[in-house]
């Protein structure tokens, strides 16, 4: 099982840097960035960096960690300039990337730089062709797609990727069609959730690929949780009770446990955001004491 790094989206490019550079150092396998533009609030005026440049940026210092986006929103850069992008940085990286893809959920930043928005429905289509130009760009050496959103003719994209098979990951839940297009076309899956969560969408993934006739096993699943990591019982029951985003919350022992449920329901990679582990050397000292005395349990 591999354990994963997702800082803070607003935090200045020094600390990420900084974060990025200790848990490469510190045995961690991956760096995530979240693909936004501001946060998902009434005042959108704190600094919030753009994700693709931060890791173009991080990969040439940050050595050793898959690098890769939390997910890029599709709906943000036309998928053959995406492709570009990525194949770049899997050159720029010595191919470490992987290419986070999801549908786009923020209306804001859609509102305020005039993205169309478009329904779910309609989001989704776009996801599904997307796949499609992507991975045609990233094989083919002409390639051609006529869509009823996005269009390839003769469209050539050099050079390709440096990893053979650039991994292709995309996030969501949605058991009707974003576990269909993710069992159709990814490589990776990531979604946020706890054990049972994860148990019971991984089913559902594994029906669609029985569909569509192509092995569970050429899927690697990821998974987020919000981590605290504490002996306080008292702040550990309250914030059970209280926290709407999926959690692991616990002493060493009980998240040594926890983890090593979702190893044993077949999730593959675990990834930490540090929204939740405070800040400068209390962060650190979270990460260290995770990936030192809880990681163990689950490696590979």
């Amino acid at each position: 099982m591999r354990f994963s790094f997702w800082p803070t989206p607003m935090l200045p490019f020094e600390e990420t840097l900084s974060l990025g550079k200790h848990i490469a150092a510190t045995g961690w396998d991956g760096l995530w960035l979240a693909d936004h533009f501001m946060p998902n609030a009434e005042d959108t005026s704190s600094p919030w960096p753009e994700a693709w440049t931060t890791l173009a940026a991080l990969a040439p210092q940050v050595p050793n960690v898959r690098l890769g986006t939390m997910v890029t929103g599709n709906t943000y850069r036309h998928p053959a300039v995406l492709a570009k992008m990525a194949a770049t940085l899997d050159h720029i990286s010595d191919g470490r990337l992987i290419l986070g893809l999801g549908s786009g959920w923020q209306e804001n930043e859609h509102q305020q730089y005039g993205i169309e928005f478009s329904t779910v429905r309609g989001r989704l289509e776009r996801l599904e062709e997307a796949c499609q130009v992507i991975k045609k760009l990233f094989t083919e050496k002409q390639a051609n797609f006529a869509g009823s959103y996005y269009t390839l003719d003769n469209a050539s994209l050099e050079p390709k990727p440096k990893q053979d098979r650039l991994p292709l990951l995309i996030g969501g839940g949605g058991e009707k069609v974003t576990l269909r297009i993710t069992a159709t076309y990814a490589d990776e899956w990531n979604v946020w959730g706890t054990v049972e969560t994860l148990i019971s969408k991984m089913a559902i993934l594994d029906q669609h690929c029985e569909t569509i006739g192509r092995s569970p096993d050429e899927i690697q699943r990821s998974a987020v949780a919000l981590l605290f990591l504490s002996d306080d019982d008292a702040f550990l029951s309250k914030i059970r009770e209280s926290s709407d985003r999926p959690i692991i919350a616990g002493n060493v022992n009980e998240v040594r446990d926890t983890v090593a449920a979702y190893r044993e329901a077949g999730v593959d990679e675990l990834i930490i955001p540090d929204f939740t582990l405070g800040k400068g050397q209390q962060k650190i000292d979270q990460l260290d004491t995770f990936i030192n005395d809880v990681a163990p349990v689950a490696r590979d």
